[in-house]
């Protein structure tokens, strides 16, 4: 049944909206990474510029930079978090900075160290009262060999062979525990592969999926470190930011789920992405190369089923491949400043 407010009550939910978001203070941790470049954009069009703080340990992009506040952080030094913190009195934390999968198997150390510590030092801010709400990303890469390929449910097998993998599984137990011990309002999604055209790839197992845009428009070709008929779970980012967002805003009572929410987006392979590009630059080559990354690929699942994400917070996924191919030529092509 459709519920007609009137104009007055509307205008008084839109301006108690309007209010709450302007209490909030974010942090975005990892703010040069290709989620944290676009999340600080749409974020500071929501909350004002001035409420959305991006942080990293280098600089962001000249947009990032230069329509909000900016403050370089090591996610390691736990009292430099605190003291921005403070500074700015951050209500929320978005944690995005890790090592990916690619990166964290040729660091085995750093990447246990880097990706579990900073976890925790924000964790511990909302257990210590300091901060209000926390996002985290997960990944399908706590999946393993040994967890059903195809539609991957929310709860199965979880023996993950990559120490990004394994840091994300331990990273979804200690969501639970801060929130069952502490009542810390984390949140998180398994994101699949992500694709987006703002950010340069950053070392993960899926990245061949944004190089193969920017290597088709500038040479014409592209080779592929996984094999031509590797399936895999992909998102484009204008999805990734919203169900972000769409999963911080929904009411705490609508989140059933502290570990992490699986999330689906569009399933596809390296020769089906090659044909769809050439359906835009149609001399494009694709030749196969399969490196160490293609063992990480093959323990992945080729499919995910998201009806939990769905059911409880409203999920709903709206780019699949061809316009989620067409979007990124149109904005790759601007900024190599290619006529189409």
């Amino acid at each position: 049944m459709q519920i007609n407010f009137p104009i007055k009550v509307l205008d008084n939910i839109i301006f108690v909206k309007i209010f709450k978001r302007m209490q909030e203070r974010i942090l975005i941790i990892g703010s040069s990474g290709q989620i944290g470049t676009d999340l600080v954009v749409e974020l500071r069009k929501m909350y004002g510029n001035e409420n959305v703080i991006a942080s990293d340990i280098r600089p962001s992009s000249e947009q990032v930079m230069q329509s909000g506040p900016f403050e370089t952080l090591d996610i390691m030094d736990e009292q430099l978090l605190r003291d921005i913190v403070k500074k700015y009195k951050v209500t929320q934390v978005y944690l995005l900075a890790a090592l990916l999968s690619a990166t964290a198997e040729k660091n085995i150390e750093l990447g246990w160290s880097l990706n579990m510590r900073s976890h925790s030092h924000v964790l511990d801010l909302a257990k210590d009262g300091l901060i209000k709400k926390i996002f985290w990303p997960s990944s399908i890469a706590v999946f393993g060999p040994t967890t059903p390929k195809e539609n991957t449910p929310q709860y199965t097998v979880m023996e993950p062979n990559t120490v990004y993998g394994i840091t994300k599984q331990a990273g979804e137990r200690w969501n639970e525990y801060y929130f069952n011990k502490f009542g810390v309002d984390v949140r998180s999604i398994r994101y699949p592969g992500l694709i987006g055209w703002k950010a340069a790839p950053g070392g993960g197992t899926t990245d061949y999926a944004v190089d193969i845009f920017h290597q088709a428009i500038q040479h014409g070709k592209y080779e592929s470190f996984l094999s031509e008929n590797t399936g895999l779970p992909m998102m484009y980012m204008p999805d990734a930011i919203k169900a972000t967002i769409d999963l911080m805003e929904a009411p705490a009572e609508q989140i059933k789920i502290r570990s992490s929410y699986n999330l689906a987006g569009v399933s596809f392979t390296p020769a089906e992405i090659a044909t769809e590009i050439k359906k835009h630059i149609p001399n494009f080559e694709m030749t196969y190369n399969p490196d160490f990354r293609q063992a990480i690929a093959d323990s992945w699942p080729s499919s995910i089923n998201d009806s939990h994400a769905q059911k409880d917070w409203g999920w709903n996924l709206e780019y699949d491949l061809e316009k989620m191919t067409q979007d990124m030529m149109v904005n790759l092509e601007k900024q190599y400043k290619i006529k189409a």
